[in-house]
């Protein structure tokens, strides 16, 4: 089982969730200040920490050569997570799964594949595994499926025209991508950022109400 860390929600009741996926290098530490800045009291969050160990940090997969191996093995690990999650009381119809950077890859490679439906998905600068291949492999449930996708401009790790591309093969399988462009290094862009972020998940619950 991976590692994790559940947040709860100010409204006790709540089984909405948030999972969120770091980038290569960081861990559950690097994104204790998200339910505060997202500011929605009746989500709870799991912040989960990659499998493998990466200088001081982890890593969802080796990026140097083939990636497939590393994340095929993690996408297995994290649908054993929502599976867990789901035995636990958390419904999949009422979690939003998201990432940044390589998170942003897995939670794209975990939500479009997965069997159940999810409130949503959020990949935040990143990219798509093998994107030919995956609208290839597409869970039935897929086409279900919100996504919401944003990168910046300016970003020097992963190149915007490789990101855009892979968006657009998305769109051209059917899929319901929404697409948000910021001028933006690799990062998240403030309260701008947010925002978008914030309605899409909020968006997710909106025919159950927020309880």
């Amino acid at each position: 089982m991976l590692n994790f860390e559940l947040i709860p929600a100010s409204e006790k009741k709540s089984r909405r969730l948030m999972v969120m996926l770091h980038g290569l290098g960081d861990s559950i530490e690097g994104y204790r200040w998200l339910p505060e800045a997202v500011g929605l009291p009746w989500l709870n969050y799991a912040l989960v920490n990659a499998p493998d160990e990466y200088y001081g940090g982890y890593s969802w997969y080796d990026f140097m050569g083939d990636i497939v191996p590393g994340v095929a093995r993690s996408r297995t690990m994290l649908f054993e997570l929502l599976d867990y999650l789901r035995a636990k009381g958390f419904p999949t119809e009422q979690t939003t799964f998201g990432g940044f950077s390589q998170g942003c890859l897995m939670s794209i490679e975990v939500g479009l594949r997965y069997p159940r439906k999810l409130a949503g998905i959020v990949g935040i600068s990143g990219y798509v595994c093998e994107p030919d291949r995956l609208v290839e492999e597409l869970s039935p449930m897929a086409f279900q499926q919100r996504l919401l996708m944003t990168h910046g401009t300016l970003d020097p790790v992963i190149p915007f025209a490789v990101v855009r591309e892979h968006v657009n093969v998305l769109k051209a399988a059917g899929l319901h991508v929404q697409w948000y462009e910021f001028a933006k290094p690799h990062t998240i862009a403030g309260e701008p950022e947010l925002e978008i972020i914030r309605d899409f998940v909020a968006a997710g619950y909106s025919s159950g109400g927020q309880g």
